[in-house]
């Protein structure tokens, strides 16, 4: 029996995959997490073989979340199952220790299939973004300006884009207003953007939000 926990900040997608899983008879739920640190707060109590994990939540997130979870649970799978089909944000969260990744518009038994695989220890990623990223390794696919971004810059960038302010994302990433602002300025500067509605254009654009 698989052991999951779901973390999703929307309760309708932690019911239906709940619902899903009821299904099968090789997986249970056995937690749900609508932030980072509950993400955290239940890695903690143990009991857990597979960690399905969306990008966006309140708090610690995205790439950060998936580091901090790989450092302290090396041997834990995380499959991200995100909104994002964007081949940069699948890079980053494969690069920071996620075994798999799987976009939310896909049928239910991809989901299951990828559930399973990196159970089994086996990387799994989305097809058509494993596609893309062969096209961009070989030349022929078209890089994003915002490919050229940190990790920082980028999550930055995400948050101002849904109209969080510098104080705010100071609090939510447990950094500093000077820091936020220098990250701003340098991620604006890459991009070429004057003000904060280039900036919002561009992401609604590139669905980076």
């Amino acid at each position: 029996m698989i052991r999951v926990l779901i973390a999703d900040d929307h309760a309708i997608m932690r019911e239906g995959l709940k619902q899903l899983f009821a299904l099968v008879d090789d997986l249970i739920v056995v937690g749900e997490a609508e932030s980072g640190i509950e993400v955290l707060d239940q890695l903690r109590a143990g009991g857990i073989d597979l960690l399905l994990l969306d990008m966006s939540m309140p708090g610690i997130a995205g790439e950060d979340l998936i580091a901090r979870v790989h450092t302290h649970y090396p041997l834990l799978p995380i499959l991200v199952l995100s909104m994002h089909n964007e081949t940069q944000i699948a890079q980053r969260a494969l690069k920071a220790g996620a075994l798999g990744y799987l976009t939310k518009d896909r049928d239910p038994e991809a989901l299951l299939t990828a559930i399973r695989r990196v159970v089994a220890g086996a990387p799994f990623i989305d097809p058509q973004l494993a596609e893309q990223m062969a096209l961009e390794a070989s030349g022929f696919g078209q890089r994003a300006d915002h490919d050229d971004l940190t990790r920082r810059e980028l999550q930055i960038l995400r948050l101002l884009a849904r109209g969080l302010s510098v104080n705010q994302i100071a609090t939510e990433l447990a950094i500093s207003n000077k820091t936020v602002s220098t990250h701003k300025a340098r991620l604006m500067e890459k991009m070429g953007f004057s003000s904060n509605a280039d900036l919002i254009r561009y992401s609604i654009a590139h669905k980076i939000v």
